[in-house]
């Protein structure tokens, strides 16, 4: 890994740390540009229990593009919980 590929994966790590999400299984690493994400995201305990995590990875991929040095982004991310569907079917909405 290069010296600029090492520094732009700390940034990433920097700017992921800064969302309300769980990214203790996700593994961020950046080649010639290109951020790979892989792995999971889930909510954090007792924080934003209405979150929409398909709308924060959403959020955190248009950051990522919009960031000077980076070239692509591949996202190969489970989303932990229950999706907006999910969520809004009638049998679940009772409890939201």
């Amino acid at each position: 890994m290069s010296i600029a590929d090492a520094s732009m994966t700390r940034d990433v790590l920097r700017d992921l740390g800064r969302r309300p999400v769980d990214i203790s299984n996700l593994d961020v690493h950046v080649q010639h540009g290109v951020v790979y994400l892989r792995g999971r995201i889930d909510k954090l305990r007792g924080y934003y229990e209405d979150m929409d995590l398909e709308e924060e990875l959403n959020i955190i991929l248009k950051c990522l593009h919009q960031k000077t040095g980076i070239t692509d982004v591949v996202c190969e991310v489970d989303l932990q919980g229950p999706s907006i569907r999910e969520r809004m079917s009638p049998r679940r909405r009772r409890y939201y």
